[in-house]
Protein backbone atom coordinates (compact mmCIF):
# COMPACT_ATOMS: atom_id res chain seq x y z
CA UNK A 1 0.00 0.00 0.00
CA UNK A 2 1.66 3.53 -1.57
CA UNK A 3 1.61 6.29 0.72
CA UNK A 4 -1.59 7.40 -1.01
CA UNK A 5 -3.76 4.92 -0.95
CA UNK A 6 -3.32 5.00 2.90
CA UNK A 7 -4.60 8.33 3.52
CA UNK A 8 -7.26 7.53 1.28
CA UNK A 9 -8.34 4.74 3.39
CA UNK A 10 -7.49 7.25 7.00
CA UNK A 11 -9.54 9.81 5.20
CA UNK A 12 -12.24 7.17 4.61
CA UNK A 13 -12.80 5.50 7.70
CA UNK A 14 -12.38 9.11 9.61
CA UNK A 15 -15.18 10.54 6.88
CA UNK A 16 -17.69 6.98 8.00
CA UNK A 17 -16.24 7.83 11.94
CA UNK A 18 -18.08 11.10 11.75
CA UNK A 19 -21.51 9.83 10.31
CA UNK A 20 -21.70 7.65 12.88
CA UNK A 21 -20.88 9.86 15.61
CA UNK A 22 -24.22 11.98 14.54
CA UNK A 23 -26.28 9.24 14.90
CA UNK A 24 -28.89 9.66 17.57
CA UNK A 25 -28.96 5.81 18.15
CA UNK A 26 -26.75 2.92 17.78
CA UNK A 27 -30.45 0.49 17.97
CA UNK A 28 -30.71 -1.44 14.32
CA UNK A 29 -31.92 0.17 11.69
CA UNK A 30 -31.56 1.44 7.50
CA UNK A 31 -28.88 4.11 8.81
CA UNK A 32 -26.82 2.07 11.14
CA UNK A 33 -26.53 -1.02 9.41
CA UNK A 34 -25.76 0.78 6.20
CA UNK A 35 -22.88 2.70 8.00
CA UNK A 36 -21.28 0.20 9.78
CA UNK A 37 -21.17 -2.04 6.71
CA UNK A 38 -19.69 0.87 4.97
CA UNK A 39 -17.32 0.56 7.35
CA UNK A 40 -16.30 -3.31 7.52
CA UNK A 41 -15.87 -2.93 3.79
CA UNK A 42 -14.03 -0.21 3.99
CA UNK A 43 -11.52 -2.12 6.48
CA UNK A 44 -11.78 -5.66 5.15
CA UNK A 45 -9.08 -5.70 2.44
CA UNK A 46 -5.96 -6.93 2.89
CA UNK A 47 -3.91 -3.87 4.09
CA UNK A 48 -0.43 -3.26 5.17
CA UNK A 49 -1.17 -1.08 7.78
CA UNK A 50 -0.08 -0.88 11.37
CA UNK A 51 -3.15 0.99 13.35
CA UNK A 52 -1.35 1.38 16.42
CA UNK A 53 1.50 3.53 15.09
CA UNK A 54 -1.09 6.48 13.11
CA UNK A 55 -0.63 10.12 14.34
CA UNK A 56 -2.28 10.61 17.77
CA UNK A 57 -5.34 12.30 16.47
CA UNK A 58 -6.51 8.86 14.12
CA UNK A 59 -5.64 6.65 17.12
CA UNK A 60 -8.35 8.65 18.82
CA UNK A 61 -10.89 7.89 16.53
CA UNK A 62 -10.11 4.64 16.00
CA UNK A 63 -10.44 4.04 20.23
CA UNK A 64 -13.63 5.92 19.60
CA UNK A 65 -14.89 3.31 16.63
CA UNK A 66 -14.09 0.56 18.27
CA UNK A 67 -15.85 1.08 21.43
CA UNK A 68 -18.95 2.44 18.74
CA UNK A 69 -18.92 -0.83 17.63
CA UNK A 70 -19.30 -2.31 20.84
CA UNK A 71 -21.81 -0.61 21.76
CA UNK A 72 -23.55 -1.05 18.28
CA UNK A 73 -23.12 -5.63 18.61
CA UNK A 74 -24.44 -5.23 21.91
CA UNK A 75 -27.87 -3.46 20.87
CA UNK A 76 -27.89 -6.07 17.89
CA UNK A 77 -27.52 -8.87 20.09
CA UNK A 78 -30.15 -7.40 22.77
CA UNK A 79 -32.64 -6.92 19.97
CA UNK A 80 -32.50 -10.58 18.19
CA UNK A 81 -32.24 -11.99 22.10
CA UNK A 82 -35.78 -10.32 22.99
CA UNK A 83 -37.33 -10.95 19.83
CA UNK A 84 -36.11 -14.55 20.46
CA UNK A 85 -37.33 -15.31 23.56
CA UNK A 86 -40.96 -14.10 22.81
CA UNK A 87 -41.28 -17.53 21.51
CA UNK A 88 -41.74 -20.58 23.61
CA UNK A 89 -38.83 -22.46 22.43
CA UNK A 90 -36.54 -19.57 21.66
CA UNK A 91 -33.59 -21.67 20.04
CA UNK A 92 -35.70 -23.75 17.04
CA UNK A 93 -36.22 -20.02 15.92
CA UNK A 94 -32.27 -18.49 16.24
CA UNK A 95 -32.05 -18.92 12.29
CA UNK A 96 -33.55 -15.80 12.22
CA UNK A 97 -30.44 -13.91 13.46
CA UNK A 98 -29.22 -12.56 9.90
CA UNK A 99 -25.77 -14.75 11.12
CA UNK A 100 -26.47 -17.59 12.92
CA UNK A 101 -24.92 -19.00 9.65
CA UNK A 102 -21.80 -17.67 9.98
CA UNK A 103 -21.76 -18.48 13.37
CA UNK A 104 -22.46 -22.13 12.61
CA UNK A 105 -19.03 -21.70 10.23
CA UNK A 106 -16.91 -20.19 13.23
CA UNK A 107 -17.93 -23.08 15.32
CA UNK A 108 -17.17 -25.28 13.06
CA UNK A 109 -13.86 -23.36 13.04
CA UNK A 110 -13.01 -23.11 16.28
CA UNK A 111 -13.97 -27.14 16.89
CA UNK A 112 -11.33 -28.16 14.53
CA UNK A 113 -8.40 -25.75 15.78
CA UNK A 114 -9.44 -27.34 19.36
CA UNK A 115 -9.14 -30.56 18.22
CA UNK A 116 -5.64 -29.89 16.83
CA UNK A 117 -4.68 -28.29 19.92
CA UNK A 118 -6.12 -30.30 23.02
CA UNK A 119 -5.11 -33.13 24.71
CA UNK A 120 -8.76 -33.98 25.87
CA UNK A 121 -11.21 -33.72 22.58
CA UNK A 122 -14.07 -33.62 24.74
CA UNK A 123 -13.31 -31.42 27.56
CA UNK A 124 -15.21 -31.21 30.66
CA UNK A 125 -15.32 -27.32 31.06
CA UNK A 126 -15.42 -24.53 28.54
CA UNK A 127 -15.55 -20.48 29.67
CA UNK A 128 -16.64 -17.89 27.31
CA UNK A 129 -15.88 -13.90 28.19
CA UNK A 130 -17.66 -11.64 27.25
CA UNK A 131 -20.85 -13.80 26.06
CA UNK A 132 -23.59 -11.18 25.75
CA UNK A 133 -27.20 -11.54 25.58
CA UNK A 134 -26.68 -13.58 22.56
CA UNK A 135 -24.01 -16.68 23.14
CA UNK A 136 -23.87 -18.53 19.95
CA UNK A 137 -20.21 -19.45 20.02
CA UNK A 138 -21.45 -21.44 23.35
CA UNK A 139 -24.37 -22.69 21.81
CA UNK A 140 -22.72 -23.72 18.61
CA UNK A 141 -19.89 -25.59 20.31
CA UNK A 142 -22.46 -27.21 22.47
CA UNK A 143 -23.27 -29.06 19.15
CA UNK A 144 -20.59 -30.45 18.75
CA UNK A 145 -19.13 -30.99 22.35
CA UNK A 146 -21.86 -32.38 23.93
CA UNK A 147 -20.87 -33.71 27.46
CA UNK A 148 -19.25 -30.13 28.07
CA UNK A 149 -20.63 -27.53 30.08
CA UNK A 150 -20.32 -24.15 29.46
CA UNK A 151 -19.50 -21.26 31.44
CA UNK A 152 -20.72 -17.61 30.58
CA UNK A 153 -18.92 -14.78 31.96
CA UNK A 154 -20.39 -11.41 31.24
CA UNK A 155 -20.51 -8.38 33.72
CA UNK A 156 -24.02 -6.82 32.40
CA UNK A 157 -27.08 -8.92 34.24
CA UNK A 158 -29.74 -8.02 31.62
CA UNK A 159 -27.37 -9.89 28.79
CA UNK A 160 -27.48 -13.20 30.93
CA UNK A 161 -31.03 -12.80 31.99
CA UNK A 162 -31.53 -12.52 28.05
CA UNK A 163 -29.30 -15.58 27.09
CA UNK A 164 -30.84 -17.36 29.99
CA UNK A 165 -34.07 -17.22 28.12
CA UNK A 166 -32.25 -18.57 25.35
CA UNK A 167 -31.39 -21.77 26.85
CA UNK A 168 -33.95 -22.41 29.42
CA UNK A 169 -36.61 -24.17 27.44
CA UNK A 170 -33.83 -26.39 25.87
CA UNK A 171 -33.71 -29.69 27.78
CA UNK A 172 -29.93 -30.51 27.24
CA UNK A 173 -28.62 -27.13 27.69
CA UNK A 174 -30.45 -26.09 30.32
CA UNK A 175 -28.27 -28.32 31.96
CA UNK A 176 -25.11 -27.10 30.32
CA UNK A 177 -25.20 -24.06 29.97
CA UNK A 178 -24.43 -21.51 32.97
CA UNK A 179 -24.30 -17.43 33.17
CA UNK A 180 -22.11 -15.44 35.11
CA UNK A 181 -22.23 -12.09 36.16
CA UNK A 182 -18.96 -10.90 37.17
CA UNK A 183 -16.15 -8.37 36.10
CA UNK A 184 -13.71 -11.48 34.93
CA UNK A 185 -10.92 -10.03 37.11
CA UNK A 186 -12.44 -10.76 39.91
CA UNK A 187 -12.87 -14.12 39.21
CA UNK A 188 -9.48 -16.19 40.31
CA UNK A 189 -9.51 -19.86 41.94
CA UNK A 190 -11.96 -21.04 39.27
CA UNK A 191 -10.44 -20.09 36.21
CA UNK A 192 -7.90 -23.25 37.08
CA UNK A 193 -11.41 -25.37 36.56
CA UNK A 194 -11.30 -24.89 32.98
CA UNK A 195 -9.75 -26.83 29.83
CA UNK A 196 -10.37 -23.85 27.41
CA UNK A 197 -11.17 -20.10 27.46
CA UNK A 198 -12.78 -17.96 25.31
CA UNK A 199 -11.53 -14.72 25.74
CA UNK A 200 -14.48 -12.39 23.48
CA UNK A 201 -13.08 -9.78 20.82
CA UNK A 202 -14.43 -6.69 22.90
CA UNK A 203 -13.31 -7.92 26.59
CA UNK A 204 -11.35 -4.94 26.86
CA UNK A 205 -11.69 -1.99 24.58
CA UNK A 206 -8.37 -1.31 24.37
CA UNK A 207 -4.63 -3.10 23.98
CA UNK A 208 -3.80 -1.93 27.59
CA UNK A 209 -7.56 -3.45 28.66
CA UNK A 210 -7.22 -6.84 27.21
CA UNK A 211 -3.41 -7.07 28.01
CA UNK A 212 -4.64 -6.73 31.88
CA UNK A 213 -6.89 -9.25 31.51
CA UNK A 214 -4.70 -11.88 29.38
CA UNK A 215 -2.17 -11.58 32.58
CA UNK A 216 -4.72 -11.87 34.82
CA UNK A 217 -5.62 -15.34 33.15
CA UNK A 218 -2.33 -16.56 32.94
CA UNK A 219 -1.77 -16.34 36.45
CA UNK A 220 -4.74 -18.64 37.25
CA UNK A 221 -5.76 -20.52 34.39
CA UNK A 222 -4.61 -24.63 34.94
CA UNK A 223 -0.90 -25.42 33.25
CA UNK A 224 -1.77 -27.06 29.37
CA UNK A 225 -5.55 -24.91 29.20
CA UNK A 226 -5.88 -23.56 26.26
CA UNK A 227 -7.02 -19.70 25.71
CA UNK A 228 -8.15 -18.67 22.44
CA UNK A 229 -9.08 -14.86 21.83
CA UNK A 230 -9.60 -12.58 18.62
CA UNK A 231 -7.32 -10.03 17.40
CA UNK A 232 -7.55 -8.14 14.04
CA UNK A 233 -4.88 -7.47 11.64
CA UNK A 234 -4.12 -4.58 9.21
CA UNK A 235 -7.13 -2.12 8.28
CA UNK A 236 -9.25 -4.57 10.59
CA UNK A 237 -7.46 -2.90 13.80
CA UNK A 238 -9.99 0.23 13.53
CA UNK A 239 -12.60 -2.06 14.27
CA UNK A 240 -11.27 -4.57 16.75
CA UNK A 241 -8.17 -3.84 19.42
CA UNK A 242 -5.08 -5.31 18.14
CA UNK A 243 -2.91 -8.43 19.96
CA UNK A 244 0.21 -9.54 19.22
CA UNK A 245 1.78 -12.80 20.76
CA UNK A 246 4.29 -11.06 22.41
CA UNK A 247 1.79 -9.92 24.77
CA UNK A 248 0.82 -13.30 25.68
CA UNK A 249 3.29 -13.54 28.54
CA UNK A 250 2.90 -17.10 30.41
CA UNK A 251 1.24 -18.74 27.16
CA UNK A 252 2.60 -21.12 23.94
CA UNK A 253 0.98 -19.71 21.03
CA UNK A 254 0.42 -22.30 19.09
CA UNK A 255 -1.11 -20.72 15.96
CA UNK A 256 -1.93 -17.13 14.89
CA UNK A 257 -5.13 -16.99 11.87
CA UNK A 258 -4.69 -13.59 9.56
CA UNK A 259 -7.06 -14.34 7.17
CA UNK A 260 -7.51 -11.88 4.00
CA UNK A 261 -10.98 -12.47 3.00
CA UNK A 262 -14.12 -11.70 4.43
CA UNK A 263 -13.33 -13.00 7.81
CA UNK A 264 -12.76 -10.16 10.02
CA UNK A 265 -11.29 -11.40 12.99
CA UNK A 266 -7.77 -12.77 13.43
CA UNK A 267 -7.82 -15.60 15.72
CA UNK A 268 -4.61 -16.66 18.33
CA UNK A 269 -4.49 -19.76 19.72
CA UNK A 270 -2.65 -20.86 23.14
CA UNK A 271 -1.76 -22.72 25.85
CA UNK A 272 -1.16 -21.67 29.69
CA UNK A 273 2.51 -23.07 29.95
CA UNK A 274 3.15 -26.15 32.34
CA UNK A 275 6.65 -24.14 33.57
CA UNK A 276 8.07 -20.67 32.83
CA UNK A 277 10.18 -21.33 29.13
CA UNK A 278 13.06 -21.34 29.03
CA UNK A 279 14.09 -20.97 25.33
CA UNK A 280 12.37 -18.47 22.67
CA UNK A 281 10.15 -19.73 19.64
CA UNK A 282 10.42 -18.46 15.84
CA UNK A 283 8.22 -17.78 13.65
CA UNK A 284 7.74 -19.21 10.69
CA UNK A 285 4.98 -17.92 7.80
CA UNK A 286 3.09 -20.38 5.53
CA UNK A 287 0.22 -19.75 3.33
CA UNK A 288 -2.52 -22.07 2.87
CA UNK A 289 -6.26 -22.12 2.38
CA UNK A 290 -9.18 -21.54 5.34
CA UNK A 291 -12.61 -21.71 5.12
CA UNK A 292 -14.46 -18.84 3.23
CA UNK A 293 -16.69 -17.51 5.14
CA UNK A 294 -18.05 -13.78 6.76
CA UNK A 295 -17.59 -13.49 10.37
CA UNK A 296 -20.62 -11.97 12.44
CA UNK A 297 -19.57 -9.11 13.79
CA UNK A 298 -21.16 -6.07 15.28
CA UNK A 299 -19.49 -3.47 12.99
CA UNK A 300 -21.36 -5.33 9.39
CA UNK A 301 -24.76 -5.53 8.13
CA UNK A 302 -23.31 -7.81 5.57
CA UNK A 303 -26.07 -10.40 4.76
CA UNK A 304 -25.39 -9.74 1.03
CA UNK A 305 -22.49 -11.88 0.78
CA UNK A 306 -21.56 -15.24 -0.39
CA UNK A 307 -19.25 -17.67 1.14
CA UNK A 308 -16.62 -18.53 -1.90
CA UNK A 309 -13.56 -20.55 -1.73
CA UNK A 310 -11.33 -17.63 -2.01
CA UNK A 311 -7.30 -18.27 -0.04
CA UNK A 312 -6.85 -16.82 2.96
CA UNK A 313 -3.12 -16.43 4.45
CA UNK A 314 -2.52 -18.21 7.62
CA UNK A 315 0.49 -17.19 9.97
CA UNK A 316 1.40 -20.02 12.15
CA UNK A 317 3.60 -19.68 15.02
CA UNK A 318 5.40 -22.91 15.36
CA UNK A 319 7.52 -23.69 18.51
CA UNK A 320 11.48 -24.90 17.95
CA UNK A 321 13.88 -25.74 20.38
CA UNK A 322 11.96 -25.72 23.09
CA UNK A 323 12.58 -28.24 25.67
CA UNK A 324 9.20 -30.60 26.23
CA UNK A 325 6.84 -29.22 28.28
CA UNK A 326 6.29 -31.04 31.65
Amino acid sequence: MGFDEEELLIQKVCEIYDNISTLKSLKPSKDVNTLFTQLVLTCMPPSPIDVTKLPVTVQEIRSKLICLCGQAEGLLESHFSTLLGSFETPLDHINIFPYYTNYLKLGHLEFTILNKHIANPNPNRIAFIGSGPLPLTSIVLASYLRTTTFHNYDIDPLANALALNLVSADADLSKRMFFHTTDIMNVSSVLNDYDVIFLAALVGMNKEEKSTIIDHLAEYMAPGSILMLRSAHGARGFLYPIIEPSDLSGFEVLSVFHPVDEVINSVIIARKYKKKPVLAHSVIDHQGVAPAMVLPTKCSDIQGFNPTDRSSMIEELAIHDQEQLI
